[in-house]
């Protein structure tokens, strides 16, 4: 007599996202970012300060932003006002913006020892990686927004590539300009990104006269 294959019986474990937020990670508000701001400042800390302020304005991916390198910022023993680097992803180039306050803080940051014969603008601190990785860049956001009494889970490396453009749009309505500054290819996909509704899209419709 032939036994039947019953199916394999499995433990059940808890899903890996339950408890925790999922989906896209929240933008940061001004306030939060005047607060991780502070915090750095008063603590000093010129690496990550010049870390958060770049990753705000240059609106880039965590895997772009950990490899920038000193020469995509600095020309002739200043630092740009306007820089353009190669997305990986779409191998097409991006540029942005360097506000005064990023200026400084990176200016201040090439002064740190560390910094010395670095090609990389965020080096590893093992002989063995060039640049801080992805994951610790991951890490170092988590530590940011909990500093500020933020739920960790609720935001990452992609809010802080959400947060300027964000804010752009919400005062101008330009989904064109939100899209050149993130580097996308199509519009659908930068709607996805910020999230917009049919009832935003409206409004800029119907507070447009031609």
């Amino acid at each position: 007599m032939e036994t039947p294959n019953l199916p394999a019986i499995r433990a059940l474990r808890p899903a890996w996202n339950k408890g925790r937020i999922v989906g896209q990670k929240r933008p940061l508000k001004p306030k939060h970012v005047w607060a991780i701001r502070v915090r750095l400042e008063l603590a000093e800390n010129h690496r990550d300060l010049a870390l958060f302020n770049m990753a705000i304005d240059s609106k880039l991916r965590g895997c772009d932003l950990v490899r920038m390198q000193v020469v995509d910022v600095m020309a002739s023993g200043q630092i740009k006002e306007r820089a353009s680097v190669l997305q990986s992803k779409t191998q097409k180039p991006v540029r942005f913006e360097i506000s005064e306050g990023t200026r400084a803080s990176v200016a201040k940051w090439m002064e740190d020892p560390l910094m010395v014969g670095s090609e990389f603008l965020w080096p590893g601190r093992f002989h063995e990686r060039l640049h801080i990785s992805t994951r610790q860049y991951a890490r170092i956001v988590r530590d940011w927004v909990t500093s500020i009494g933020l739920e960790a889970t609720a935001y990452g490396t992609h809010s802080m590539r959400r947060t300027k453009v964000t804010q752009i749009y919400k005062k101008t309505g330009n989904l064109r300009a939100v899209q050149l500054l993130l580097g996308h290819t199509k519009m659908d996909g930068t709607v996805r990104y910020l999230g917009v509704e049919l009832e935003d899209a409206l409004a800029i419709a119907e507070a447009t006269e031609i």
